[in-house]
């Protein structure tokens, strides 16, 4: 992680289970600059890292904002954030990382689900500054759990935005069908949220005839890993000339560290695409949540941190 420590100057409650952190330099210098939808890595705990959006105007240089929602199976993640980050506290986190990039669009349409709301609510403030036209459907349980609703409600796009809670009358629930619509030329789609709610906004995207060139998704967890499955295989470094065995109950990161192997790593749950690897020969198994169809068909990549192998062999260009 390419560090940095910064300051906790405030902690405020912004939903039921939500709370945000602004993070500022202990010296009152200017953060590194970041745009709409990147993220940072924070060091939680000793040995807990976890990825967070940033969720204020790109513009800002004097501080960050992260959201964070306290999750019931918490592994020490969010959990830690709402038990230990208090105001004053000192924190270690990376460079702002962008894979959730804003392109150049005729027309952007962000669509949140709960938590997702943190990189969505950075694009907008962003594309409100350009005067880029732009859409946004922002979906909640209820409004206790709609965190940032009243800062969008006062802000100058919010005529930009609709609303959408599952306890909320009929009239005002989401239908994805209904606010994607058809597909225009130069319209791109940003949608970010639990997985499933993801699934269903681009499923429905592809049904309306939405190409994936305009489809851009980001993820706050990654894919679930059969263990009971894997079995060993090895990894062929061409340019460390050398080979290492992975373990069935072992990550090829796992294996590759321990032999003193320096590969660069965060998440480790193929969400965050740090540890990115090129493949030369083999097929990769890939259980990430960052590379595109295209991509995992294409088989030239994997993830080391999750990812595994599909044949006995795995030659990599480390």
């Amino acid at each position: 992680m390419n560090e940095l420590r910064v300051q906790v100057l405030n902690r405020v409650q912004e939903a039921e289970g939500i709370c945000s952190f602004e993070l500022v330099d202990p010296r009152g210098e200017p953060l590194p600059a970041f745009s709409a939808g990147a993220h940072i890595d924070v060091q939680v705990a000793p040995s807990v890292v976890r990825q967070y959006s940033l969720c204020n105007d790109p513009a800002e240089r004097h501080r960050w904002r992260i959201a964070v929602l306290r999750e019931p199976a918490s592994r020490g993640g969010s959990a830690g954030m709402h038990e230990r980050m208090l105001p004053g506290a000192a924190v270690q986190v990376s460079v702002p990382r962008n894979h959730f990039e804003l392109v150049a669009a005729r027309r952007s349409l962000l669509v949140a689900g709960g938590i997702g709301i943190t990189p969505i609510l950075a694009m907008a403030q962003a594309l409100h500054a350009t005067g880029r036209d732009f859409a946004m459907h922002y979906c909640a349980r209820s409004t206790n759990r709609m965190a940032f609703r009243r800062e969008i409600e006062q802000s100058g796009y919010a005529h930009n935005v609709a609303f959408h809670l599952s306890d909320g009358p009929p009239g005002q629930k989401f239908h994805a069908a209904v606010a994607l619509g058809a597909p225009e030329p130069g319209a791109h789609l940003y949608v970010c949220g639990p997985a499933g709610f993801m699934d269903h906004v681009l499923t429905t995207a592809r049904d309306l005839g939405w190409p994936d060139a305009q489809l851009h998704r980001e993820h706050f967890a990654g894919t679930v890993s059969h263990a009971a499955d894997d079995v060993a295989y090895d990894l062929q470094l061409v340019r460390s000339r050398r080979t290492v065995r992975v373990t069935a109950d072992q990550t090829a990161l796992q294996a590759l560290l321990g032999e003193g192997i320096d590969v660069p790593f965060s998440c480790e749950s193929g969400v965050c695409g740090t540890c990115l690897t090129r493949v030369l020969a083999g097929e990769p198994d890939h259980r990430d949540s960052f590379l595109t169809e295209a991509e995992r068909a294409a088989g030239d990549q994997f993830t080391p941190c999750c990812s595994r192998s599909r044949t006995p062999l795995l030659v990599l260009d480390l």
